[in-house]
């Protein structure tokens, strides 16, 4: 069974540790924190010179891997043998490698901790290594998150930190890093460090330590677009025109496109209490409100209209029927024709 990464990294902290790790998944984040942890922390400074051994897999093959897995420690009561980006490990997924693998997660060595890091592939959990992985190894089996579920995940890993986020703080926190968890932890640690007397991270927060324009960013434009602040909107746009090194207009399409697949489901929900909207929709309660005020502007078929219109200007900017004009004009455009 799949180990939830938070609940390894819970018992890591702790002080306990297991022989083998086997770390696979889309989202590299997690992956990177548990064995980075496991790097820091499992060995100390004096001892992992002759204990701590880092592969790489396109360096090494299986019998390589296991051969060190299965030397005793020098001075210490533990070793650590960490193999980064195993996915190119050369003959893993020939049977002889796998059988050699297979018959050392049966008996691992103790005083080993031994990691792989799967990045962006996955083990056939229908074959006899797949399923013994799963049964006899910490198996974390990390998954991409979703746009909607990032500022609930921003909550919880800046509570990690002691930092307690406002709604506000967290979506766009979201809004202008979009899935990159380990860039939007980088940005909360960097935070936390700043913070000294106060562990609310609010708005203000965010702009003053994450470097967001407070005027000009994808969260304003959001709003302005929600609540059909014409002239707001066309300034955030022309600001982003002027800065697309530092404002890319393609996420920020994305983002606009979220909006209004979540007025479709608005708009098109069976059960319209603000609970079974919330759960529909997949956000925060605290910004249903600016939601139901974006249906109100917006009818469904104007709601349509505008996915359509963002569709284009998707296809606009990856080169499809693009006319002579930057990424900025094409946003520029779009925004024209959500608005009027």
């Amino acid at each position: 069974m799949a180990v939830p990464p938070e609940e390894v990294l819970r018992v890591l902290k702790s002080g306990e540790y297991a022989p083998v790790y086997f770390l696979q998944g889309e989202e590299p984040f997690y992956i990177d924190e548990i064995a980075g942890f496991i790097e820091a922390n499992a060995l100390k400074d004096s001892q992992k010179e002759f204990n701590q051994i880092i592969l790489y897999g396109k360096e090494v093959a299986m019998h390589q891997v296991l051969l060190n897995a299965r030397r005793f420690p020098m001075m210490s009561d533990r070793q650590v043998v960490i193999v980064k980006e195993s996915q190119e490990i050369s003959d893993f997924k020939t049977v002889d490698s796998q059988k050699m693998l297979e018959q050392y997660i049966l008996n691992p060595l103790p005083s080993t901790i031994l990691v792989f890091c799967n990045k962006y592939k996955k083990t056939d959990g229908r074959t006899s290594l797949g399923a013994n992985l799963r049964k006899h190894t910490v198996f974390v089996d990390t998954k991409k998150m979703y746009d909607n579920q990032i500022p609930a995940w921003v909550e919880n890993y800046a509570n990690s930190l002691g930092l307690e986020t406002t709604p506000d703080a967290a979506k766009l926190m979201a809004d202008y890093n979009g899935t990159n968890l380990d860039r939007i932890a980088g940005e909360l640690k960097k935070i936390s460090v700043n913070l000294k007397d106060d562990n609310i991270v609010d708005v203000k927060v965010i702009q003053k330590y994450v470097g967001i324009n407070r005027d000009y960013n994808v969260f304003e434009l959001t709003k302005a677009i929600m609540i059909k602040d014409v002239m707001k909107a066309n300034r955030i746009v022309n600001y982003f025109d002027a800065n697309t090194r530092s404002n890319p207009v393609i996420p920020i399409v994305a983002l606009i496109f979220n909006l209004f697949t979540r007025l479709i489901i608005l708009h098109t929900a069976k059960d319209k209490s603000d609970k079974g909207l919330v759960a529909a929709m997949g956000v925060n309660p605290y910004f249903l409100r600016e939601y139901k005020i974006g249906a109100d502007n917006y009818s469904l078929v104007k709601v349509l209209e505008n996915i359509q219109h963002i569709e284009t200007a998707d296809l606009q900017m990856k080169g499809v029927d693009r006319p002579s004009i930057s990424d900025g004009q094409v946003l520029r455009d779009l925004t024209f024709k959500i608005l009027h």
